[in-house]
């Protein structure tokens, strides 16, 4: 990657005022190229959460201990799946940020290469 591409791909996503703040990072999970990647997240998550809801009404309806603690132990299932989904796009998040800081470091390092020359 020569230094204009590293420029260009830099000048199009960074931001200096928003650089590192949490309502920037999820601005970018929430970015048109996140948009296919949100909506499958979305589509395995809708079961589970219906899921967590379900057992949690009829935990409560029901009078027999066998069917509270099948209800109970399926919410938790449910519920660990949604938690999961979320650490993982937690991991995409910084996935994001670290690739932009390689970049930067890329595009510094290009600078770097062109004093060295001059001099």
């Amino acid at each position: 990657m020569n230094e204009e591409e590293i420029k260009k791909i830099i000048d199009g996503t960074y931001d200096e005022s928003r650089e590192d703040t949490l309502l920037s990072m999820v601005g970018q999970l929430y970015s048109q190229k996140m948009v296919p990647s949100m909506i499958v997240h979305g589509a395995y998550s809708l079961p589970f959460i219906v899921g967590a809801v379900f057992c949690g009404i009829k935990f409560f309806k029901t009078d027999q201990t066998q069917y509270q603690i099948m209800y109970a132990a399926i919410f938790v299932c449910c519920i660990q799946f949604c938690i999961f989904s979320k650490a993982k796009y937690w991991q995409m998040l910084y996935k994001i940020n670290t690739s932009r800081e390689i970049k930067r470091l890329e595009l510094r390092i290009a600078e770097l290469n062109e004093t060295v020359k001059n001099k």
